[in-house]
């Protein structure tokens, strides 16, 4: 009997936890429509939403490929309650191709490549909180914009 009342409590606390997940994705999705989405402008976005939540001095990584014959933005915008969000492009040997935080943590970066290649792109939101202070959490989104050469 007791056995039956854990097992359903801790069912219940895993529908709300992925529940409450869902939910967090999804806002976190319509925060990339409504405010990353037009800093691609006048690019073409490539369809892809990337978005998720990330705590003060947590980082994320994204590789993607990119082509020769294209010049491409990439934007990253993180909610207004987080610190600076900073992000950097690196190769296939972990070089740093571009930093925003060298240019006053831009939200974009417009670039064309020699050769196709794929890339990693590594999100870091800032930490700036003081101890003992609850650090800020929010959606970061990350999209990619790409003009065909003419």
């Amino acid at each position: 009997m007791y056995a039956m009342r854990i097992i359903k409590i801790f069912s219940v606390l895993i529908i709300l936890f992925f529940a409450a997940s869902l939910s967090a994705n999804a806002q976190c999705k319509a925060f990339a429509k409504k405010d990353c989405l037009p800093t691609l402008s006048p690019y073409t976005h490539d369809g892809n939403y990337h978005a998720a939540v990330l705590v003060e001095g947590e980082e994320a990584e994204l590789y993607k490929t990119f082509y020769s014959d294209m010049e491409y933005r990439v934007a990253v915008v993180g909610e207004g309650k987080l610190p600076a969000v900073e992000f950097r492009i690196l190769d296939e040997n972990k070089n740093v191709i571009y930093s925003n935080k060298d240019h006053n943590y831009a939200k974009t970066w417009d670039f064309k490549l020699e050769s196709s290649r794929q890339l990693k792109l590594v999100v870091k939101v800032s930490s700036f909180n003081k101890p003992g202070d609850v650090p800020a959490s929010g959606c970061v989104a990350i999209m990619f914009g790409f003009k065909v050469k003419k």
